[in-house]
């Protein structure tokens, strides 16, 4: 994997990180502050990502209040510029599904293929706490309440979490650990509140091939917010498992196959749709013996 720097469209320079394997192009909308190794290795795929505006060596934005899913989607068409990508399947995870279904909805020309995992498409302090009996205006506004005092103890946070002791084992696991408690967590909270807060997304207009992935005992994204928007959508495949929020890492195994099943259908629908394109044979455009 490597690292460096891209500038978005508002001239924020921003942290890319990209994989060395050989294959089609994936860009990857990772949960918000996470590290590259929350995420399960994807052999089969040239993995696009990158840390979100101020965290992990991302810089924040000269505008404090350009944190809003339409920056986060401008920054992820400045990785993929920078790849020289102009098409492909994008995977999001936990808030990072919003950004993921964003770019599907403002930029569909450059998506072929949408893989959205333990995350709603918007709304994500609404799909909260999911559980039985609890409203979602509630989930909501404790969401947002939690969000908001969790900001302003940001510098206590800071005091305690970065002195918490990580063991120094090799496990892609401790070292994502010992990443995320370093994090400004009174920003980290100012950017969860921006971009949770975003409306939820209509995905009505989704039209690539789409896989849902959904935990049944994720209380930060419930099954039913995860799985309701994309309900109508004709190519969509959705999947209930017995993991949490982190099905990335406690279940990587499936993640990894239906990756490898969604590149599959994708390349299936661009080669149909060239076809199509081409219009069929005729005894006029057939070539001659």
């Amino acid at each position: 994997m490597r690292e460096h720097d891209v500038f978005s469209s508002d001239g924020t320079r921003i942290r890319l990180w990209r994989t060395d394997t050989a294959g089609p192009d994936v860009l990857l909308s990772p949960g918000l502050g996470a590290a590259p190794t929350t995420w399960p290795a994807l052999p089969a795929a040239r993995v696009h990502s990158w840390h979100h505006r101020g965290t992990m060596g991302s810089r924040r934005p000269d505008d404090p209040t350009r944190i809003t899913l339409r920056d986060h989607v401008a920054d992820a068409l400045a990785v993929l510029d920078d790849g020289g990508v102009e098409r492909c399947v994008v995977m999001g995870w936990s808030m990072g599904v919003t950004v993921a279904a964003g770019l599907a909805l403002r930029h569909p020309e450059r998506v072929s293929g949408l893989m959205l995992v333990a995350g709603a498409p918007g709304d994500s302090f609404g799909s909260a706490l999911g559980l039985p009996g609890v409203p979602e205006g509630l989930r909501r506004f404790v969401g947002v309440s939690s969000a908001r005092a969790l900001r302003v103890a940001g510098p206590l946070l800071d005091s305690v979490l970065h002195r918490v002791p990580v063991p120094d084992l090799s496990s892609p696991a401790v070292g994502s650990l010992r990443r995320f408690l370093q994090h400004d967590w009174g920003w980290y909270f100012t950017l969860a509140l921006a971009l949770g807060r975003t409306p939820r997304l209509d995905l009505t207009g989704v039209t690539c091939p789409t896989t849902v992935l959904a935990g049944r005992y994720d209380l930060l994204a419930s099954p039913d917010s995860v799985v309701g928007p994309v309900a109508g959508l004709p190519q969509a495949r959705v999947r209930v498992l017995p993991n949490t929020h982190f099905l990335p890492l406690e279940n990587p195994r499936v993640v990894v196959e239906e990756l490898e099943l969604l590149l599959e259908r994708a390349a299936a629908v661009d080669e149909a749709v060239e076809r199509s394109a081409d219009g069929p044979l005729t005894s006029r455009s057939r070539p001659r013996a």
